[in-house]
């Protein structure tokens, strides 16, 4: 689904954002990029959702076995809206537009597909259900708290049933109770099949999860692998 190949990301003045990085994400997988601020984690996140190229190496999407995208590839940008319609992205600070209600928020997402009108009020109820939102969905973001309003963001990333949900630090505004509900929502996506590539520092939430970490320090991926559970039962998994 996912193939990083010694990709190299360097910046205006010459910070170096990543390093040879190489790795790979399998369909329905659940995986952590872990490390400090100014790691790597959100600029691995662009390069997917294509907002970045490398400056060297080669970033490949597959979506249902075929490839999507290559960051060797010219694209358009009508090309490249099409593909980010198949990948949920879910960013620290919600992106939400105030002036539209809940469901606005959502429905937006899927007329920008071009969805038919009769589809997209069931979709959005749908996936507003999903996140326990459903009876909020006439209000506006501004009357929910933090947490609500990422649980809103996580439904929009889903509204258009995308192959893999990639998440920029969503708990790093909340508090820990809400924390805990959005990382219950993002394992209940991938206990339905979708794939979850989350970037995080948020190490007290995310050291018992069982889950697949790819560590980065100053652009470079130093492990990658499960680590040893903590505690006797994973988190959240009951």
């Amino acid at each position: 689904m996912i193939n990083f190949s010694h990709v190299t990301k360097v910046y205006a003045g010459g910070w170096v954002a990543l390093e040879d990085a190489s790795f790979e994400v399998q369909r329905g997988e659940f995986v952590l990029l872990t490390g400090a601020s100014g790691a790597g984690k959100s600029t691995i996140l662009r390069l997917l959702y294509m907002d970045e190229t490398p400056d060297s190496g080669d970033v490949a999407l597959y979506f249902q076995g075929d490839l999507a995208y290559h960051s060797a590839e010219r694209m358009s940008s009508a090309r490249r809206q099409t593909l980010r319609r198949r990948l949920g992205i879910v960013f620290q600070d919600f992106k939400l537009l105030h002036d539209r209600t809940v469901y606005e928020n959502v429905a937006l997402a899927l007329r920008v597909a071009d969805v038919p009108e009769a589809r997209i009020k069931h979709r959005v109820y749908e996936v507003l259900n999903l996140v326990k939102l459903g009876p909020q969905a006439r209000r506006h973001p501004h009357e929910l708290s933090g947490g609500e309003q990422q649980r809103v963001a996580i439904a929009r990333a889903m509204a258009n049933e995308p192959y893999i949900v990639l998440a920029d630090e969503p708990t790093g505004n909340l508090d820990p109770a809400s924390s805990h509900e959005i990382l219950r929502i993002f394992q209940d996506i991938h206990a339905a099949g979708t794939a979850v590539l989350m970037a995080t520092h948020d190490y007290p939430l995310i050291d018992a999860l069982p889950y697949r970490r790819i560590v980065l320090e100053q652009g470079r991926i130093v492990a990658d692998g499960v680590p040893e559970p903590l505690n006797e039962e994973p988190l959240f998994l009951a």
